[in-house]
């Protein structure tokens, strides 16, 4: 069988042509700082700061890494941002998962209600201070679930999750869930769960990187230095290398200090990230497919 083929006019080999140079150009501005922060955590920040630093590391130094690695703050730090984005994942994607099956019910009693509530949220809070008191009277000042439970369900999450649902997940099912006398638990757990792999995946991906970037909670609840974050410990450590970089009147000693300073903050960005990085793209696929089905329909 003979298969017809298109010939592409000039017009088009130009348009297509332009979209490959823009493509590549945005391409490029993408993935260009990211490349820049990698090569500036290994090069001479003075070479940095002088702008020699393009394509390749200069003055090749390892050191920015070695001082992370030997803090005894930062292997506490990967700990404690570990369990707290393990533990918000699984409380924010089973509570997301619930209250958007429970919205996705057009028969469910109050079913405006509960909408115009969460979708309220999303353009009004208590503020600092409110949380603040809410956080203390609650008791969970200075503790990790003061950084997993204040915003362990994001309204805009919810309804992108409800939406999947009410357009992937045929009603028939329930209907025949139903007639076979299956409770909703079990029709949510058993039915409704296994086909929702995809959007699943795009809520572990928002909260994962919601909790393991989370800085300005910790800032505010949490007191005990055993208990703070990653981000909050590279902070301290630039603050603190910064701090004794100024106390310095030695003119070369300040020089020094503020080459480690420099050193650290693109190390410090490279093991913030590193760890997303390497679990981005196990969740790719299902990231693009989640948000495209669950944006076609409202």
């Amino acid at each position: 069988m003979s298969r017809l083929v298109m010939k592409e006019s000039a017009p088009d080999r130009v348009f297509i042509t332009a979209v490959y140079v823009i493509l590549v150009i945005v391409l490029i501005g993408v993935l260009y700082p990211l490349y820049f922060t990698v090569i500036a955590s290994f090069s001479d920040p003075q070479a940095v700061n002088q702008g020699r630093v393009i394509i390749l590391p200069r003055g090749f130094t390892v050191e920015g890494y070695q001082r992370l690695l030997l803090d005894p703050a930062i292997p506490r730090g990967y700990l404690n941002t570990i369990i707290m984005t393990a533990a918000g994942i699984l409380i924010s994607v089973f509570l997301t998962l619930s209250a958007a099956f429970a919205l996705s019910n057009k028969n469910l009693f109050g079913r405006r209600f509960f909408t115009g509530f969460f979708a309220f949220t999303m353009f009004f809070n208590g503020g600092m201070i409110p949380t603040y008191i809410l956080v203390k009277n609650l008791g969970m000042l200075n503790t990790l679930w003061a950084l997993i439970l204040p915003g362990c369900v994001g309204a805009w999450n919810l309804f992108l999750v409800r939406t999947f649902f009410s357009s992937t997940i045929p009603a028939e099912l329930y209907e025949a869930a139903a007639m076979d006398g299956a409770p909703v638990t079990y029709y949510f757990y058993r039915v409704v769960l296994p086909l929702s792999s995809a959007i699943i995946s795009v809520m572990v991906l928002y909260y994962g990187v919601g909790y393991w970037n989370l800085f300005f909670p910790a800032l505010l609840y949490i007191r005990d230095d055993a208990l703070y974050p990653l981000q909050m410990v590279l902070r301290n450590i630039i603050l603190e290398n910064e701090s004794l970089a100024l106390s310095n009147l030695d003119a070369e000693t300040v020089a020094d200090r503020q080459r480690i300073v420099d050193l650290l903050k693109y190390s410090s960005m490279i093991a913030a990230s590193v760890p997303l990085l390497i679990v981005y793209p196990f969740l790719q696929k299902y990231f693009t497919q989640g948000v495209m089905v669950g944006s076609i329909k409202g």
